[in-house]
């Protein structure tokens, strides 16, 4: 809504993948030099939004993806969106996520920290529930977020340099994801392992 990234855009743009894909996707570029430079540029701007942002992602992840719902157990059954708005919960969540963008750009100078970062929040996702075919829409739902905020600072370079960034993590988190699966089913035969479908993000 009010966002060509968003809804079926935010699929083209990001790519929804499958797991026979993730070790593909896992490979994608990182950012260049002036690419990342922009990013640390908006990010000065954005950091001091970081709630705000993290709300509106979040509704509008809720508004054009509802099954993402399905992942989080504190707002599964909510329907109305503006609840959510002033949902410490989802204020909450929105703030953790923020931090990991913040952490991820902090690191790009270190891209081996970057990449650690990444496959460990993939692994916990698996904990979670949480399928890689969600993590693009993240992606796309913070650039609409932010994109009023930079206002004319927003460019088509920083747009492309911000989707670089959110593919080369969520490729390295659906690497993770995968790995820990591969792990877990290792480990366990499916009568021992347990079932967390109701575990909340």
């Amino acid at each position: 809504m009010g966002c060509a990234i968003s809804g079926l855009a935010a699929k083209a743009e990001f790519g929804e993948t499958t797991t026979e894909d993730a070790a593909a996707a896992a490979a994608a570029a990182s950012p260049s030099e002036d690419q990342i430079q922009m990013i640390k540029e908006s990010w000065k701007v954005i950091r001091d939004d970081i709630a705000k942002v993290g709300i509106i992602m979040f509704v509008r992840l809720f508004e054009t993806h509802p099954e993402c719902k399905d992942v989080f157990f504190l707002f599964r059954g909510v329907e109305d969106l503006e609840r959510l708005r002033t949902s410490r919960e989802l204020r909450a969540h929105g703030l953790r996520v923020m931090s990991f963008i913040e952490k991820s750009v902090a690191r790009l100078d270190q891209l081996e920290r970057l990449e650690a970062l990444a496959l460990e929040l993939g692994k916990s996702h698996y904990h979670y529930n949480a399928p890689p075919k969600y993590y693009s829409y993240v992606g796309a739902e913070f650039i609409c977020a932010v994109r009023p905020i930079l206002k004319e600072n927003w460019t088509s370079e920083l747009e492309e340099a911000w989707k670089t960034l959110f593919q080369f993590v969520t490729g390295l988190m659906k690497r993770g994801y995968e790995e820990e699966s591969n792990r877990r089913h290792l480990a366990t035969s499916p009568k021992e392992r347990p079932d967390k479908r109701n575990t909340a993000l």
